[in-house]
């Protein structure tokens, strides 16, 4: 029997991390971030000084990484371990995300990394958090949310988050820097971001995850039979 596997896809801020992170911790499940590859292979290439218009040579990085999640007791998250190095700061700043949607337009770095990503589904099941989830990467899931909110309150957001890390942040650039990335992810010609046709759109906006993580837990009992 396949284990079960809920997709959660989103842009950028849309709390989709934090309600996997809720819902894996909920139901036991493992965690697959799969934005923190895309980061991974991105912050790798800057260190190697790779030309990100170059997408076999991407490609080939990412095959060749050692790559780990080990999860903290604490509640934070997970850290990521790249070639024996604790690389979770970097792999989380928001530079490196910037990064990551550019390596993320090569289809030769998506299909190295796809099989890698569908290797994380086993007993007892999986919560997948990520861009394409439902719609390339387990595209049979029998429950896909897609976890959106505007750009204005997703950057005031990631203002937050980042303010209260300590770091000098300006607003107004968060937010030009969200509207690129979401124009570069929703009109990539490859697996672009989009909502699976079956999925279940939710609006965060004006709801706190804590919220959505109930409505969505509600869900996953009723098609799983939990």
């Amino acid at each position: 029997m396949v284990a079960p596997v809920i997709t959660i896809d989103g842009p950028s801020g849309s709390g989709k991390g934090t309600l996997c992170q809720l819902l894996a911790a909920e139901l036991n499940w493992h965690l697959l971030d799969s934005g923190a590859l895309y980061r991974i292979v991105g912050l790798a290439a800057e260190r190697k000084g790779i030309d990100f218009d170059d997408g076999s040579a991407l490609a080939e990085l990412a095959v060749s990484l050692e790559v780990e999640f080990n999860p903290s007791v604490s509640g934070e998250p997970s850290a990521v371990i790249l070639n024996g190095e604790d690389v979770s700061a970097a792999v989380r700043a928001e530079t490196t995300g910037a990064l990551a949607s550019k390596v993320a337009v090569h289809d030769p770095v998506r299909q190295a990394l796809k099989e890698l990503q569908r290797s994380f589904l086993t007993a007892p099941g999986l919560v997948a958090d990520g861009r394409d989830m439902g719609t390339v990467i387990f595209p049979a899931a029998p429950l896909k949310i897609y976890l959106t909110a505007s750009v204005k309150e997703r950057a005031e957001r990631r203002f937050k988050q980042l303010k209260n890390k300590g770091e000098s942040v300006n607003l107004a650039a968060l937010l030009e820097d969200i509207q690129l990335r979401d124009e570069r992810d929703m009109n990539r010609a490859v697996a672009p971001l989009k909502p699976a046709a079956d999925a279940i759109v939710i609006d965060s906006t004006a709801t706190a995850v804590e919220e959505v993580f109930v409505k969505v837990l509600e869900r996953v009992k009723a098609v799983y039979k939990i």
